[in-house]
């Protein structure tokens, strides 16, 4: 039996001895390496945080002391130590969650995935315990450089530093370059000396001493007050010389370190210091990403961040490819413009790569600027670059747009900035669960006032889509599509004058039916063209004849959409966001507006947090399925569901819970 196989709780790290953790931390890289390769999920991220883990659950007591992770990707060796060995199902439905789970334990506290919010959690979970009488109970919060680049972070420090009482420690998971001490006797000298000074400095009697001090020089004559200036200074210099602290000494926030994130002894010895220390303080670890497999280290672009199925000796991936991603066309398309339009500039929030505007820094690197995890800085940043003759392309994740929607009413809509917004894995996204699925967005940008939404159904509409987005001036824009490869092109049959695509129309009109062409009217938002397709073949192959179109541009609502839906019985509307205010209920309402009484069914996602599976399996168990919508459907036209289809000339129209007269 190997070491990690013992460890059903935190607490049980406290019988191993010194060499028994090197021996752990070795076993747990090597089981993260096997396991995960056979179900992709972070690596990288896991394999740099052994050690700094292993640590935080020797020195405090999980769950008593709540430790929250950031963004939550980094947490696989924290669910190893709280007992949860079973990886062969890691991020499959059913299976165990890639972030903190509630669901899953009791040491599990921050679900959401999104970055930059841990410390205000810290900051609210210490408050309650103070409030409560339970304010010798710690709060660890592990949090990335890359997350403090987001400003949530510094709003939360500034309130935590003001408070010298409550007990949080924030350790900072400094990977944002390898781990390198300084070589050198003098540098050898001084990494001897700064655990001893670290353990004075967090020591509380230091800290009396130190207020001693000064209040007695500043309540002084002037001499005393000139003297505490100078000491003081002399102090900060050599603390600044010491150790790189700059604003969060300034904040007034205990800094220990920096500490070797792979020596476990020295992160033990950092965090009890600041534990004893019994009042807020910054840890700062440094980290390698990948840490002891040499595939990630290797791995320039990210040090193997994300990985699918690999082959667990080379890195190499062992998934077959299936064609062009829906990032990659963005790409391509996104550095073809920029080479013919010198206004186009590119906004990244920290996923240059992963958002495909890469190939665009390389060939302009001038023109595409990573501002960090900021999405509102990001779109007010765009605003201004409008006013100023540029055209911004912004791309981010679907759920992130949520972060930065006020600046994108406030800030870019209001003041009607020629910004275009790429939202990138849009809808169910699968096995990175609820707060990474994009599926808010179209719920939200209905209440955009003068906004364009396009939601492409293939690669070539994306390329169509996206240069007529960059060709308005005097609106935001925004362009969605799907996580993924993209499907075979879908040709329509027509297009309309106002750039609506016809992807099918049954020949025939209805029997008797005057100005009626068909029984109902698909409209196909984005990637759900192969749906709506496959529903109209299964309700034709039943005597129910159809119209499917692809709006394009599904904001605004387009005249043929309103002038299509007053010459069938019903419309069914079929978008990969929540149903509530979403696309469906936008052509409702303009419907009714326009005079309009055709009946209409909103086909999409339920207002849920729904778990991790593939897109496929989150679909079905959502009843997005040609099946069962095509069920729905037979059922709408026959007149025995809700909402009714309209009656045939002729026919009395049903009334709930009454047959139809067929």
């Amino acid at each position: 039996m190997g070491l990690l196989e013992t460890i059903a709780h935190p607490r049980d790290l406290s019988r191993l001895s010194d060499t028994q953790m090197v021996a752990l931390a070795q076993e747990i890289r090597d089981f993260l390496i096997s396991n995960v390769s056979q179900t992709g999920g972070h690596l990288g991220p896991n394999l740099g945080v052994v050690e700094l883990t292993l640590a935080i659950h020797r020195i405090f007591d999980s769950p008593r002391d709540s430790v929250v992770f950031d963004t939550g990707h980094q947490s696989y060796v924290h669910k190893l130590l709280t007992g949860r060995h079973d990886f062969s199902t890691l991020r499959q439905q059913g299976g165990m969650s890639g972030y903190p789970s509630r669901a899953e334990s009791e040491h599990d506290i921050v679900e959401s995935s999104h970055a930059s919010s841990s410390l205000s959690w810290a900051d609210g979970i210490s408050r309650a315990r103070k409030l409560t009488g339970e304010g010798e109970r710690y709060v660890v919060a592990v949090i990335g450089d890359g997350a403090l680049t987001g400003g949530m972070t510094w709003e939360a420090l500034n309130n935590i530093a003001a408070d010298k009482d409550r007990r949080v420690v924030i350790v900072v998971n400094d990977n944002g370059r390898s781990y390198a001490p300084t070589v050198g006797g003098l540098a050898d000298h001084l990494a001897s000396l700064r655990p001893a000074i670290d353990h004075v400095r967090t020591h509380r009697r230091y800290e009396a001493a130190m207020d001693w001090g000064k209040h007695r020089l500043q309540d002084g004559n002037s001499a005393g007050q000139f003297l505490y200036k100078g000491l003081h200074a002399a102090k900060k210099g050599i603390k600044d010389w010491w150790a790189p602290q700059g604003l969060f000494d300034d904040l007034g926030l205990k800094y220990v370190g920096p500490v070797d994130g792979h020596d476990e002894k020295a992160m033990e010895a950092a965090l009890t210091a600041a534990k004893n220390y019994g009042g807020p303080v910054i840890v700062h670890a440094f980290t390698e990403k990948g840490r002891g497999y040499a595939p990630a280290r290797a791995h320039v672009a990210d040090q193997f961040h994300a990985v699918g199925v690999i082959d667990p000796e080379t890195g190499v991936s062992v998934e077959t490819s299936g064609g062009m991603s829906w990032t990659g066309v963005f790409g391509e398309e996104i550095a073809r413009i920029a080479d013919e339009r010198t206004d186009i500039v590119g906004i990244t929030g920290a996923m240059l790569i992963p958002v495909g505007l890469q190939k665009m820094a390389e060939r302009h690197p001038g023109r595409v600027i990573d501002v960090g995890i900021a999405e509102q800085h990001a779109l007010t940043m765009a605003a201004g670059m409008a006013f100023g003759g540029l055209h911004p392309v912004v791309a981010m994740y679907a759920t992130f747009l949520n972060r930065g929607f006020d600046q994108l009413l406030m800030d870019v809509a209001l003041h009607r900035a020629g910004v275009t917004v790429v939202l990138d894995r849009a809808g169910v996204t699968g096995p990175d669960g609820a707060s990474h699925h994009g599926m808010w967005d179209l719920s939200m940008l209905q209440i955009v006032p003068g906004l364009h939404l396009a939601a492409p159904r293939d690669a070539e509409r994306l390329r169509e889509e996206l240069r007529e987005a960059v060709a308005v001036t005097d609106a935001p824009t925004v362009v969605r599509y799907s996580k993924g490869r993209v499907g075979p092109e879908v040709k329509a049959v027509e297009r309309l004058a106002d750039g609506v695509d016809v992807l099918s129309r049954t020949d025939t009109a209805l029997q008797g039916g005057g100005e009626l062409e068909s029984d109902v009217l698909i409209v196909s938002v984005g990637a759900m063209s192969e749906l709506a397709l496959d529903v109209a073949g299964r309700i034709g192959a039943q005597g129910i004849t159809s119209t499917v179109v692809d709006p394009r541009w599904v904001m605004p609502v387009p005249r043929s959409i309103i002038t299509l839906a007053s010459r069938h019985r019903i419309v069914i509307v079929m978008e990969d966001g929540v149903r509530a205010g979403g696309v469906g209920s936008r052509i409702r309402q303009e419907l009714r507006a326009a005079g309009v009484d055709t009946a209409l069914n909103e086909v999409g996602l339920p207002v849920a947090f729904l778990d991790h599976g593939t897109r496929a399996e989150v679909l079905e168990r959502v009843g997005l399925t040609a099946q069962r919508v095509a069920q729905d459907v037979v059922e709408q036209v026959l007149g025995t569901k809700v909402p009714f289809a309209r009656p045939l000339p002729g026919q009395p129209a049903p009334r709930t819970g009454q047959l139809p007269i067929l």
